[in-house]
């Protein structure tokens, strides 16, 4: 008997939308900042102390190229991130 494929098969533009999804300057300067960290770490403030902004970062999220990394107990709605291999290809 057959075995049915567990794949999820991506329409024409589907396809399309996964190659043209590039990310923001922004999104860029932030993702290539986990390139040389440790597990990926994304810093929490920019080069001049600013703290990133939470929709960049909850973007990146949702593009794949950034994950939570755990829950600050001291500051609880500060999201701590890493980066994840897809968001390495798209800054590398």
């Amino acid at each position: 008997m057959a075995r049915k494929s567990n794949s999820i098969r991506l329409s024409t533009a589907e396809q399309q939308d996964e190659i043209d999804r590039k990310p923001t300057a922004a999104q860029r300067a932030w993702l290539r900042c986990g390139l040389d960290q440790a597990g990926g770490k994304l810093p929490l403030f920019d080069a001049d102390g600013q703290r990133i902004k939470e929709r960049t970062i909850r973007s990146c999220i949702e593009q794949g190229w950034a994950v939570p990394w755990f829950n600050n107990p001291i500051k609880p709605d500060w999201l701590v991130c890493k980066l994840t291999e897809p968001g390495r290809g798209v800054v590398s």
